[in-house]
């Protein structure tokens, strides 16, 4: 019998929060899950933690070179099968009824291929209100996903389930058949943006084939944010540059030209700050000029059959993009 949640983790120099995140899932309520790790050539002390867990891990795989967030989580996703997946980041603790409450809320609603929880910011402090890290994700019209209530204290705002438009990676739950349904050769994640956006990605293709995302807020957990969109100067050079190559490779796969007709004005507003602060401060980034270009045929033909199978109009997939979240309620 395949278990009814495969959990996928993938570290990179994780050690740091990873016995919290491998110790949360221990004292899940719900038990019929198993839990795979890819680790891509960590240089600290992640191995000998995943030794540690070792009685509570179905796979570890040691990499010798970084393949990326996307491949790395493919290779697990299409080894194991199950009714649900669980793509975890190693610095996310998850509250013991986390995937016990997805689980039965999945099941109950057929038309929700994945579901995303309350996630609080890690480490929390004790003396202020708690902050939210995310409640799933929202396209703004100039093409940036962002968290809803990022950075927000948590006063109930966000406290009934609705449909968002997509989970944030940090914990995203899935259903084994969207992913079946949206994947494009062998491929849930896009490989060829290695890391960020892809979340974005995933759940804009999930929109076109009709699949909803289901926001839970009695799921909760704590996530270590470190990419925050203001802290740009900040973040390894790695992540900035595939940040700026994603931003084209996502619109080229899932934007119809009617949508970026509506909002040309702010999309060019900000390819054209982005594209000039490259050109001025973040010259590193250009390296994504190259890969972009290499990957533009293989996104072009996920787009064509996308669009052959798409089941929802680009007028309600328009509706998404708003610089204020929006949600759905549920019926």
């Amino acid at each position: 019998m395949n278990p009814r949640v495969l959990v996928s983790i993938v570290t990179f120099n994780s050690a740091r929060y990873l016995e919290s995140c491998l110790r949360s899932l221990e004292d899940q309520t719900f038990r019929d899950f198993i839990t795979c790790l890819w680790d891509n050539a960590s240089t600290d002390r992640t191995p000998e933690i995943v030794a540690d867990f070792g009685g509570m891990l179905h796979t570890s795989h040691f990499a010798t070179g970084n393949i990326g967030f996307c491949a790395a989580h493919n290779r697990i996703i299409a080894a194991n099968p199950s009714d649900y997946v669980m793509v975890l980041n190693p610095d996310v603790k998850l509250d013991p009824g986390f995937l016990d409450t997805l689980v039965q809320a999945l099941d109950r609603d057929g038309r929700a291929g994945s579901a995303t929880g309350k996630l609080w910011r890690w480490p929390a402090d004790s003396t202020r209100e708690r902050l939210l890290d995310t409640t799933g994700i929202y396209m703004t019209r100039n093409q940036r996903h962002l968290d809803r209530g990022s950075e927000e204290p948590d006063r109930g705002q966000y406290d009934k389930r609705e449909y968002v438009f997509g989970a944030s990676g940090a914990a995203a739950f899935y259903r084994r058949a969207m992913l079946e349904e949206v994947q494009a050769g062998g491929q849930y994640f896009d490989e060829d943006f290695f890391a960020y956006r892809e979340d974005a990605d995933l759940a804009w293709r999930a929109q076109w084939i009709g699949w909803r995302c289901l926001y839970v807020p009695e799921a909760t957990g704590y996530h270590v944010r470190f990419v925050f969109p203001d802290r740009r100067a900040q973040l390894p050079a790695e992540i900035n540059m595939h940040s700026f190559k994603n931003r084209f490779l996502m619109r080229v796969k899932n934007m119809d030209r009617g949508t970026y007709a509506r909002f040309f004005v702010p999309i060019t507003m900000r390819d054209a700050a982005a594209l000039g602060y490259v050109l001025v401060r973040e010259w590193p980034s250009l390296r994504a000029l190259p890969l972009f270009l290499r990957a533009l045929p293989r996104a072009r033909a996920v787009r064509r059959a996308l669009r052959r199978h798409r089941r929802v109009s680009p007028e309600e997939i328009r509706w998404w993009f708003s610089n204020r979240p929006r949600s759905m309620p549920v019926s």
